[in-house]
C-alpha cells in the first residue's frame, strides 16, 4: 500500500514532510484536507478519529498513524537513511536540530493559520494589525538564524553542507510564508541564499504551494537571485 501524506498546499508544516519525502524518494499519495472550508476539513470526526490534534500533516503507511512534521522526518530518516537529512556526528546533529527548531517550534506557530483566526475571531484584532503581528515574530525570527548561520563553517551551499537536510526542510517553507507577507528579507542575505540553493532542487520545487493537487494559487514572487 502506497503511504499517504493528509496534507494542504499551503501548511508550512504538511510542506517540510513532502520535501523530506521528495529527497528521499519515497513514494507518496496526498490527501488534501482543506484547513479553511466547512470550518476546516480537519475538524471533522473522521480526520480528528485519524489526527486527535486535528492539524496537518499526518502521515500513514495504512496501518500506522504519524503526527507532527519534525516526528515524521525523523521516522522517515530511520527508515531511509539515504540520502541523509542529518550529519553523522552527535553534535552537528543536535545543531541541525536546534536550528530547525527554532523555525518549526518558535518562528512558524506564532503565523500558524489558527493564531491568525484567533486573533481576528476571538480578539478582534484588526487585519492590519494580525499582518503586523505576524511580520514582527518572522521577522524577529528570521533576524536571530541569519546570525547564527551568517558566520558558521558549517554552512556550505545548503545550511549544512553541501547537501540538503533538515534546516533547508524547515527553512523554504518559513520563507514562503515571509514572501507571502511581503516581509522584506534584503536583511537575510545569507537565508536566502540557501532559498535559492534549494529551488533549483526538483524535491523542493515539486513540493511547493503550486505543485499540489490541491493548490488554488501559485508560489508567492521572489525578488531575484543577486
Amino acid at each position: 500500500m502506497k503511504t499517504q501524506l493528509y496534507s494542504f498546499w499551503r501548511s508550512s508544516a504538511a510542506f517540510r514532510v513532502r520535501i523530506a519525502l521528495n529527497l528521499k524518494g519515497l513514494d507518496y499519495e496526498v490527501i488534501p484536507v482543506h484547513l479553511l472550508k466547512s470550518g476546516g476539513e480537519q475538524s471533522s470526526p473522521d480526520y480528528a478519529n485519524k489526527n486527535p490534534n486535528r492539524l496537518v500533516p499526518l502521515y500513514t503507511d495504512g496501518t500506522h498513524n504519524i503526527h507532527q512534521s519534525l516526528a515524521i522526518i525523523e521516522y522517515l530518516e530511520e527508515i531511509q537513511p539515504n540520502p541523509p537529512l542529518l550529519p553523522q556526528t552527535p553534535v552537528d546533529r543536535a545543531w541541525v536540530r536546534a536550528v530547525a527548531m527554532d523555525i518549526a517550534i518558535d518562528i512558524h506557530p506564532m503565523n500558524n493559520l489558527r493564531v491568525l483566526r484567533y486573533l481576528i475571531k476571538n480578539l478582534g484584532v484588526s487585519v492590519d494589525a494580525k499582518e503586523g503581528w505576524s511580520q514582527h515574530w518572522m521577522s524577529l525570527g528570521l533576524t536571530s538564524l541569519e546570525k547564527q548561520l551568517r558566520s558558521d563553517s558549517r554552512v556550505g551551499r545548503f545550511a549544512y553542507g553541501d547537501q540538503p537536510g533538515l534546516i533547508d526542510i524547515c527553512l523554504v517553507p518559513q520563507i514562503f510564508n515571509a514572501l507571502s507577507a511581503k516581509l522584506d528579507l534584503k536583511a537575510y542575505p545569507t537565508l536566502m541564499k540557501i532559498f535559492y540553493e534549494c529551488m533549483k532542487l526538483p524535491a523542493f520545487i515539486d513540493a511547493s504551494w503550486e505543485k499540489q493537487i490541491d493548490a488554488e494559487g501559485s508560489n508567492p514572487p521572489a525578488p531575484q537571485e543577486e
